[in-house]
């Protein structure tokens, strides 16, 4: 990912319920979904017993409009109710990076 610093990384870190309950198809069309607005530049995410997902935007205000976004308003109910028994969501500011890859 190339953009110029710094930019925001909004961290969800979560526990998930049992089964799926409809669970991975709505991940799917929140991060096509996510893709699509202003502001966004990134998303990546791994799960084992603990899930975290960091997506990566321009600006706190871009971070805002995804906040309150309908189909993800939608979503987020629907995490409280049916997928998570925790959740914490961290918003930061990327003031600098670096990454290594093995060629």
């Amino acid at each position: 990912m190339e953009v110029s610093k710094p930019y925001y990384a909004v961290i969800f870190t979560n526990k998930r319920t049992a089964g799926d309950n409809g669970y991975a198809q709505m991940a799917m069309k929140m991060e096509q979904l996510a893709r699509e607005q202003n502001g966004f530049l990134d998303f990546e995410s791994a799960r084992d017993t603990l899930g975290i997902s960091v997506s990566y935007w321009a600006s706190l205000e871009a971070i805002a409009n995804w906040k309150a976004q309908i189909d993800h308003q939608v979503a987020q109910k629907k995490g409280i109710t049916d997928w998570y028994t925790w959740y914490k969501v961290r918003v930061c500011r990327v003031e600098r990076e670096y990454e290594f890859t093995k060629a």
